[in-house]
């Protein structure tokens, strides 16, 4: 039998070939993961924005809807601090409050939702079931400057000489 020999000279330069040729494919695979890394990350700070934004703009028409808003709608600033660092963390800013629809009520038939409001609303005038817009704009002002805009309806019952001040 014959043996075969092969030499020195035809190995050394296929294992550096292929050495090479698997190196260059990590580096594609790390730098593809690294850039795939890199948009996820932008993809959850986005949403984590958009998420505190909405709470922030949700805390200030909660403030703006514990206030008797319908007495003089107006237009304001609202500094909110999330994370309660005593640093503003979203600056809200809410148009003034508009009477968008209005539907005239009998006493009698007023919802039962508005069977405790008082007794101005047991008068024989007609009430009015009235339904507003609250159009918050929140702006993040410590990092991005991104912004969000949140419109919020609410339905509240005035009596014929509110109705007459601020929803014709």
């Amino acid at each position: 039998m014959k043996s075969i020999s092969i030499g020195k000279r035809h190995q050394g330069g296929a294992a550096l070939v292929v050495g090479l040729i698997m190196l260059t494919l990590i580096t594609v695979m790390v730098t593809s993961n690294f850039s795939l890394s890199a948009s996820n990350l932008k993809a959850v700070g986005n949403a984590q924005f958009r998420s505190e934004a909405l709470s922030a703009a949700n805390g200030a028409i909660e403030q703006v809807l514990s206030a008797p808003f319908t007495d003089a709608p107006v237009g304001e600033t609202i500094d909110i601090d999330l994370n309660v660092d005593g640093n503003t963390d979203y600056r809200v800013e809410l148009a003034a409050p508009q009477c968008i629809g209005a539907t005239a009520v009998d006493p009698p038939s007023l919802p039962p939702s508005s069977s405790s409001l008082g007794p101005a609303f047991a008068a024989p005038d007609p009430n009015y079931e009235t339904v507003w817009d609250l159009d918050a704009t929140v702006t993040d002002v410590n990092n991005s400057g991104a912004t969000v805009q949140v419109h919020q309806g609410v339905r509240v019952v005035l009596t014929q000489t509110q109705y007459d001040a601020v929803c014709t």
